[in-house]
This record gives structure tokens, C-alpha cells and sequence, in this order.
């Protein structure tokens, strides 16, 4: 039979693993949609740079 201590632990490791779940997918949807593309712009105009540069010399 379940004790009210076992069955709190149960609550509180679901509760535990929904926030390390939602906190995963958080920072999984930050980097796609606000890092990823920002370093992708950077890089991008970086070999821009290099491009204007090289036509210069």
C-alpha cells in the first residue's frame, strides 16, 4: 500500500520532471528561433565583409 510520504515523493518527481521537460523544450525553441538565426545573420554578413575585402585589394 502507498504511504501519504510515497505518494507525495511521486507528486513532486512528476512535478520535477515536467518542469525539466518544459525547460528543455524551452531552451530547444530558443536556440532555434532566437540564437540560431541571429548567429546565422552574423556569419552571413561576416563572409560579406570578407567578400568587400577582397574585392578592394
Amino acid at each position: 500500500m502507498l504511504t501519504t510520504e510515497g505518494m507525495l515523493y511521486i507528486v513532486a518527481m512528476t512535478a520535477l520532471f515536467g518542469l525539466w521537460a518544459y525547460g528543455a523544450v524551452s531552451l530547444y525553441f530558443d536556440l532555434r528561433y532566437r540564437f540560431l538565426p541571429k548567429l546565422y545573420a552574423w556569419i552571413r554578413s561576416d563572409e560579406e565583409d570578407d567578400d568587400k575585402r577582397r574585392q578592394l585589394v
